[in-house]
């Protein structure tokens, strides 16, 4: 693949990064962590994004987008991780509001796409199963007249206590899987929030009895299985290029210090031990950001990306580990103050790992996927 990036891809980076800097400042993510009324949702940075054209840079012309793909989104997401920016880049941006694209009727365009183009509507998913895959969902799904009803629990969900529509994967008996968009203030629709590891807020989301018409249905029920997994697999590499930017940040964060920090009468940056640990982190670094976007740029090609996908989230998870330990040891005790952003880097980056399973689950998944190739 080539890694370099077009000139209007460059803008759409320039561009992105500024804002993101500009407003996703410690300070103010500060505030809004020690204000008890915040819900984690910058909606001042996310109405800067929607006027500068950003949050429907993938989404097609006729709802106000900008009719460009997965790489430009996968510019944002590197830029929020940089940035450990509150703002629904993965779930929203990567995977619901393209998947209402990709396989949504036009009247379902027409719903939802135009307000996520304007920063007026937040999109989410619920692909996260307790005890379970995003295949085997455990709500469950059942005809009612023209309609479905759904019944169950989706816990984990990005973004869902301000989401105003989850899509939710329902198991429909006997084997069947559907995709519905139900919106978060339908009746029987509860959310609850979920402090999750890294101190965002995620939604408990409970189903009960909720009656969806057959228009909530994303493309036709029998695709539920491609969906899921359509979703899935844009939101495990959107992850891992927010796990490149948040590597990239605290190896940014690491030059400064060791540069301007001291010891012996010298900066330790000149310490070979040093060194070489802010090498090896380099490395790593560098290997989450060249297979994540070999991921995304295969995604964007429209070429099978499985095998890529779990390499990527595999780096994401076992070397953005390593690159946010070797980061917290080479502050010293300022590493772990969590007035210093390097902390955010750090509980993201746990975050990341755990989401849409961690370095194990990558590899048994492409264990599985190179065994099931033709010798």
């Amino acid at each position: 693949m080539d890694f370099s990036f077009s000139e209007e891809q460059e803008a759409v980076r320039e561009l992105a990064d500024r804002i993101f800097t500009d407003l996703s400042t410690q300070e103010r993510l500060r505030d809004m962590e020690t204000d008890p009324t915040n819900d984690r949702f910058d909606r001042k940075l996310w109405s800067e994004l929607a006027g500068a054209g950003l949050l429907g840079i993938a989404l097609p012309e006729d709802v106000g987008g900008a009719g460009l793909g997965f790489l430009e989104t996968g510019l944002l997401a590197e830029a929020a991780g940089r940035t450990a920016a509150y703002v629904p880049v993965v779930e929203c941006l990567a995977a619901a509001a393209p998947a209402i694209a990709r396989f949504g009727s036009a009247a379902q365009q027409q719903r939802w796409l135009p307000g996520v183009v304007a920063g007026a509507t937040v999109l989410t998913t619920a692909l996260v199963e307790l005890g379970g895959t995003p295949a085997a969902p455990a709500v469950v799904a059942e005809s009612a007249g023209d309609g479905w009803t759904l019944t169950g629990v989706k816990a984990c969900v990005p973004s869902g206590t301000f989401a105003d529509a989850v899509l939710v994967s329902a198991r429909i008996e006997p084997d069947g899987v559907a995709v519905f968009v139900v919106p978060t203030s339908a009746a029987g629709v509860t959310v609850e929030t979920m402090t999750a590891n890294n101190g965002q807020h995620e939604g408990l989301v409970t189903l009960a009895t909720v009656a969806v018409g057959a228009d909530a249905v994303l493309g036709a029920v029998e695709d539920g299985p491609a969906i899921v997994d359509w979703l899935v697999q844009r939101s495990t590499t959107a992850l891992a290029l927010e796990q490149a930017g948040a590597a990239a940040a605290s190896l940014a964060l690491v030059a400064e210090y060791t540069k301007n920090r001291e010891q012996f009468g010298k900066p330790i940056a000149t310490f070979q031990a040093v060194g070489q640990r802010a090498a090896d982190a380099y490395v790593d670094a560098e290997a989450i950001r060249l297979t994540a976007w070999q991921a995304a740029w295969r995604i964007a090609e429209g070429l099978p990306a499985d095998k890529e996908v779990a390499v990527a989230k595999f780096w994401a998870a076992d070397g953005g580990q390593r690159v946010v330990h070797a980061a917290v040891h080479l502050h010293g005790g300022v590493g772990v103050d969590r007035e210093y952003p390097l902390h955010r880097f750090f509980l993201n980056t746990k975050h990341i790992e755990l989401t849409l399973g961690g370095a194990t689950d990558q590899l048994l998944r492409l264990g599985a996927t190179l065994a099931a190739e033709p010798a």
